[in-house]
């Protein structure tokens, strides 16, 4: 019954089929309209696959420009030292360190049990300036090179001077004291 019912349905739209023959190269035609059509959805995609891109690359500009401004307001200036000043005071700075330096040599090798303490005593008071100094190159900078800065940065170095040839000079009290303890016990 059900196969009744379909052969009436062909029977019914029987002259609406198409069943006529087609012309010769209708295959070829065919395919070439589908080959321009794929053609052109191929085109079609591949400009949306560009522009698909370019919202990306607008957001990945953007981030890039944010970061590049966010570090170049971010930094600091250069924190400036006596040297920066002049070449003056260059040459001002270069002598203090040098001077230092020396008198810091001459203390280590004037290291002994005795002096330890004293020695010991000397580096905090050294490390005490050092920050100082470091807060003044601050100050430095911010002030734009006031004098009163860098009367007070030289000021820090004659102190770390001073304080260098006291701890030698105790130190050399110290070996004297010393050398005329063991002369005394020696004659006794």
């Amino acid at each position: 019954m059900k196969d009744d019912k379909i052969h009436q349905l062909f029977e019914k739209f029987q002259h609406d089929f198409d069943v006529e023959t087609p012309n010769h190269g209708h295959k070829n035609r065919f395919l070439e309209k589908l080959n321009a059509q794929n053609n052109t959805q191929n085109i079609v995609a591949e400009k949306a696959n560009k522009n698909l891109w370019k919202p990306f690359l607008g957001v990945a500009a953007t981030i890039v420009l944010l970061i590049t401004l966010a570090f170049s307001f971010n930094t600091e200036p250069k924190i400036q030292d006596l040297a920066s000043v002049s070449p003056e005071m260059a040459n001002t700075q270069n002598f203090f360190t040098s001077v230092i330096a020396e008198e810091l040599e001459k203390i280590n090798s004037e290291r002994t049990p005795e002096t330890e303490a004293l020695i010991k005593d000397a580096m905090s008071q050294m490390e005490i300036l050092e920050i100082e100094y470091s807060q003044l190159k601050i100050d430095l900078t911010e002030s734009g090179n006031d004098k009163r800065v860098i009367h007070a940065m030289i000021d820090n170095f004659w102190n770390r001077i001073n304080i260098l040839k006291s701890v030698l000079e105790n130190i050399e009290g110290i070996k004297t004291f010393k050398l005329n303890t063991d002369e005394t016990i020696n004659t006794i």
